[in-house]
């Protein structure tokens, strides 16, 4: 085997580790406050303690766990945890079922968020930001799978934020991208003959004609809409 198939494979059982680790913490099944028994979790996993260790390494840096002398290994209050950073928002919505109300922050920040940089992006955009725009909603509307939905409406929102001007509110595509993309596919399993064209167009066309106020309203309409298929996700 190549090296980098070895190094490939590695950097797999690395990102499991993490990941089943991060999930007994965001579930609850080892609580904050608790001292992480690093060798019986080793034994757990069935992995090296190198392993567990540059796991734990990743989950301090994303303030789920820290170590001191005497207490040990142990997890760190949720007020903590950067909530924000992308793995973060993955694994949460990965369980989902544990915090079913993640989707709905997800949908405050969205109301924060998108309205205003419809907004913005009436005033700035410039050709290559419509451009962008018209792509997604091509793409939105020759979706034939819920992948490529999925993907549309991803590059639709991430070019909207592009729109703004604004680095910061751009930067906002990260922490949006896995919750939005999550989202989607919970939705379309509900109701996979909605069409999300209508409702995106009449964002892009109000962006295209400079009209702030009509872009703001009709970004806060097409929330409306994704409002009430979380409802409807939620009560399925």
């Amino acid at each position: 085997m190549r090296e980098s198939s070895v190094a490939g494979i590695q950097r797999g059982l690395h990102g499991q580790i993490v990941e089943v680790m991060a999930q007994r913490i965001l579930s609850g099944t080892i609580p904050e406050g608790a001292t992480i028994n690093v060798p019986d979790l080793q034994a757990d996993l069935g992995v090296s303690l190198t392993a567990v260790r540059e796991a734990l390494k990743v989950l301090t840096a994303k303030g789920l766990v820290d170590a001191r002398q005497k207490r040990g290994t142990f997890v760190r209050p949720r007020t903590d945890w950067n909530l924000l950073d992308p793995d973060m928002i993955r694994w949460h919505f990965s369980d989902s079922d544990v915090r079913p109300e993640l989707l709905e922050e997800l949908h405050e920040v969205r109301g924060i968020v998108e309205p205003a940089a419809a907004r913005l992006a009436a005033v700035r955009a410039q050709d290559s930001h419509l451009e962008a725009l018209d792509i997604a909603m091509a793409a939105m509307e020759s979706a034939t799978d819920d992948l490529a939905a999925v993907a549309a409406d991803l590059a639709f929102h991430r070019a909207l934020l592009a729109a703004t001007g604004n680095e910061l509110l751009t930067k906002m595509e990260v922490i949006m991208e896995t919750g939005l993309a999550d989202r989607d596919r919970l939705v379309h399993k509900v109701k996979p003959s909605d069409d999300p064209v209508p409702s995106h167009r009449r964002v892009l066309e109000a962006i295209r004609a400079h009209d702030p106020v009509a872009a703001e309203q009709a970004m806060k309409e097409l929330l409306a809409k994704a409002a009430e298929d979380l409802h409807e996700v939620r009560g399925a």
